[in-house]
């Protein structure tokens, strides 16, 4: 195999997680997913579909009323008209990143990720052959936030590729307006693309006009080179349907058709289904799952709050706390002793980036609070004992 395949490194969280499946007394905080079912009458689009006989290939790009639909949903959220031409349905949020990943980047060019951040991003430009560069957000008092002027004089005429996901996961970390516009225009003068991953910007807990995550959406023209990635995974608990879109420059469109046809040819006609009808009926599955997590979120600092040993602080957005433990310590091992000794299954924070070392992230999408509150007894329980 190409060196580069080999060389990547495999999923921390996913070695975690082997070593405590099968076991029912471990609480699984460690996947970024809700433990919730997706709402029936989205499996029963599903189901409909595939009675009605509509096991066929789509177009490349979705079919036509979905793509439709998710410009409504756009427009709604971003005050502006963004047309149907503009977007591709994919197969799942990873295949959209990697479809854009592929479309702008070749072997060589330096792509600049911001860190800590889900390991696919910084792995998908490397399986490219990219040289990549990485800049940290910076912890401070459990916090992160973004060293903005280390950013933009990182951002050069040589930059391709600038990878950006807010809001973040892990941290939380959200990008705020003032922010975006600097690196976009700091991109502009560069003629640098920007890959915004979005798909955390309906799990947004401060006050916003659209009740969403800043975008890049609300601030570019249609031919800034601009890619944003979506998903239906969190916000319409979808996670194992992947299904996600691309939204782009209008003369990118239709070469992504080909780049799709190349890869998966289409997203099965039947998850599409599903996803319209998530669409449509948007508004009684996604304030209801923001106002959850809002829940989980503040039940989990709460039951939290009187453990010394660690540092946290709320995040603005997205599914996960970022807790950081004693200087010193490995999260790692201290994320595997939690499964084999407490039953508590956190994913370690150097999963994210080597910066990040020290810390663990806690996904708090659970449908029983209970289950947090538990979690929470036991950490504190082990952290006792040492």
């Amino acid at each position: 195999m190409r060196p580069a395949i080999q060389q990547l490194q495999a999923s921390k969280i996913r070695e975690l997680a082997n070593a405590g499946l099968g076991r029912s007394d471990v609480l699984p905080f460690w996947f970024g997913e809700s433990d919730e079912v997706t709402p029936e009458f989205i499996r029963q689009a599903a189901i409909d579909s595939l009675q009605a006989g509509e096991t066929f290939y789509a177009h490349n790009l979705g079919l036509p009323e979905l793509r439709a639909s998710i410009s409504i949903e756009m427009n709604k959220r971003h005050g502006q008209s963004i047309a149907s031409e503009r977007i591709a349905v994919t197969s799942g949020g990873v295949n959209a990143l990697m479809l854009a990943m592929q479309a702008l980047v070749d072997a060589g060019d330096e792509v600049l990720v911001v860190t800590p951040v889900w390991p696919n991003l910084t792995a998908q430009p490397q399986i490219l052959g990219a040289d990549l560069r990485t800049i940290s957000l910076e912890p401070a008092k459990g916090k992160w936030e973004l060293p903005l002027e280390k950013l933009l004089n990182s951002i050069t005429s040589n930059t391709r590729l600038l990878v950006l996901n807010s809001p973040n996961n892990p941290t939380g970390w959200t990008l705020n307006r003032q922010e975006q516009q600097a690196i976009l225009d700091k991109c502009r003068s560069t003629e640098t693309w920007i890959l915004a991953d979005e798909v955390y910007e309906s799990l947004f807990f401060l006050e916003s006009q659209n009740h969403c995550a800043p975008s890049f959406l609300d601030i570019a023209t249609q031919d800034d080179r601009l890619v944003i990635a979506h998903s239906f995974s969190k916000s319409f608990l979808m996670t194992g349907w992947r299904l996600g879109w691309l939204v782009m420059p209008p003369n990118m469109t239709e070469h992504m058709g080909k780049l799709i046809e190349f890869n998966t040819s289409c997203a099965s006609t039947f998850v599409q289904r599903a996803g319209l009808i998530a669409l449509q009926r948007a508004e009684e599955v996604t304030p209801r799952v923001v106002a959850h997590m809002r829940s989980c979120r503040d039940t989990l600092a709460q039951a939290l709050s009187g453990v010394s040993q660690i540092e946290f602080a709320l995040p603005d957005g997205g599914m996960y706390l970022f807790l950081r433990l004693p200087e010193g310590w490995d999260d790692f091992h201290i994320a595997k002793r939690l499964v084999a000794e407490a039953g508590l299954g956190l994913a370690p924070g150097s999963a994210f980036a080597p910066e990040a070392q020290g810390w663990l992230r806690w996904c708090f999408a659970s449908k029983e609070l209970d289950r947090l509150v538990l979690g929470a007894q036991r950490l504190e329980t082990w952290l006792s004992k040492l």
